[in-house]
């Protein structure tokens, strides 16, 4: 099994209420879907961002667009994690989902 790791971009959560609480039962269905595929349910991202530069120059803000957080899965292939990646709630926000697949080093 290869690790993959779903980055999303954009989209946005309701502020507090009835529509908070359907999002937050969305997310908990769909990783409890995915069940043990999730090695890493993950967290939002706060607009908090600084790049780093390969000359060690610090700049604020990402390298590119900013992501809005992430999500780490297992599956069998990139179009496999595809597959579970389309059936997140994050999309229902109006965020976008890149899907990388890792590779394992050590």
């Amino acid at each position: 099994m290869t690790k993959y790791v779903l980055l999303y971009s954009g989209g946005s959560m309701p502020e507090a209420g009835p529509e908070t609480e359907k999002v937050m039962k969305a997310w908990d269905a769909w990783l409890s879907k995915l069940g043990k595929a999730v090695v890493d349910a993950g967290d939002p991202f706060t607009p908090k961002a600084k790049s780093i530069m390969s000359d060690g120059s610090v700049a604020d803000g990402p390298v590119g667009g900013m992501a809005s957080g992430y999500s780490i899965v297992e599956a069998d292939s990139l179009d496999a994690a595809v597959k579970m990646a389309r059936g997140c709630p994050v999309l229902q926000g109006g965020a976008k989902i890149s899907v990388y697949e890792t590779l394992h080093v050590m």
